[in-house]
């Protein structure tokens, strides 16, 4: 009897344990501007869920797609390159919310005094960027639109750092950048072009967002429709209140926090991005198949990856990847 007694006293500490495991997840975020930081500051996913979230800073897409395979991460905020390489690579993970659409906040400048008015000028001259980013993907789009041959650009592979330095000491007539990069540079150069624009005349968005481990997003579904209303609720409350966030809100301070970014730069560098609203995470970026702007954008990117050897080969469908139910889910 004293045996069975141990055996169901181990039993129930085990059930405990994977209770207790169940209501845990390891959350993967990144610097972005997001008006969620101010959620995560308050604890509103935990306050929603119950759940214990883990929320691990991570430098780039790259490291959270690596912690996400080894199972570290259960979900991560990646943008559109990163995303469109893993699903295509064969990684278990779908899209389900979009952190932000890029719109202005990557763009191409072209310094004073180039000579460069629109993308047919960039000819012969040397614009810069990271490669395999979003600005690439972008910069080879519109070299494309305007009927512009690759070879006939100079096109350097710079990380914000160098892009900086580069311009500054005259090397580099343009570059498709971000911020904090892209403030500088403006202060001596032109916008050409943006991504909101390109996406809104091609078709081919480039975003920042949310992915998921399908097999652990199936098991905590309840989990997820909480998530995807706390993050609708943060972006809502950001377009109602967009006037109240300066430098000295609490509300920039907690972006700030969570991002790295300086307090006075968040209003601003905000201001540049567009947040769906719970209604166009359905109808227009998730919703729709293959149609969505999502798969639509997934499928683009990701044939830009292969004509860089970036990945080996893409999938037939990226509606597959991209699901539209918690965002259905929460808006019952």
């Amino acid at each position: 009897m004293k045996r069975l007694w141990f055996v169901g006293v181990a039993l129930a500490f085990a059930a405990s344990a994977a209770m207790a495991q169940q209501k845990e997840v390891t959350i993967a975020y990144q610097d972005m501007l997001d008006p969620y930081r101010v959620s995560q500051d308050a604890k509103d996913l935990e306050k929603a869920t119950g759940y214990k979230i883990n929320w691990k800073q991570f430098g780039g897409g790259g490291e959270v797609i690596k912690a996400m395979a080894s199972g570290a991460v259960q979900i991560g905020e990646v943008g559109s390159a990163g995303i469109a390489a893993a699903v295509s690579r064969g990684e278990p993970f779908e899209l389900f919310w979009i952190l932000d659409d890029i719109g202005d906040a990557e763009a191409l400048v072209a310094k004073n005094g180039s000579g460069i008015n629109s993308i047919k000028d960039l000819k012969g001259k040397k614009i810069a960027m990271p490669f395999n980013s979003t600005t690439h993907f972008h910069t080879m789009v519109a070299l494309e639109q305007a009927g512009i041959d690759p070879k006939d650009v100079q096109i350097l592979n710079m990380r914000p750092p160098e892009v900086r330095a580069a311009w500054q000491r005259g090397d580099i007539q343009a570059t498709w950048i971000w911020d904090p990069v892209l403030s500088e540079v403006k202060k001596d150069g032109k916008v050409i072009m943006t991504s909101g624009k390109l996406s809104a005349e091609t078709g081919k968005a480039t975003f920042d967002g949310y992915v998921v481990n399908k097999n652990w997003a199936k098991d905590h579904h309840d989990f997820m429709v909480k998530f995807v209303k706390v993050l609708a609720a943060a972006d809502e409350k950001y377009r109602e209140n967009k006037a109240k966030w300066t430098p000295d809100s609490p509300e920039v301070k907690a972006v700030a926090k969570w991002s790295g970014a300086k307090p006075e730069s968040v209003p601003e560098g905000m201001a540049l991005y567009r947040f769906p609203t719970l209604a166009e995470q359905n109808s227009k970026w998730l919703g729709g198949g293959k149609n969505a702007i999502a798969a639509k954008a997934l499928e683009a990117t990701s044939k830009f990856e292969l004509s860089q050897k970036q990945i080996e080969k893409t999938l037939p469908d990226y509606s597959a990847v991209v699901t539209d139910q918690y965002v259905k889910d929460a808006m019952k």
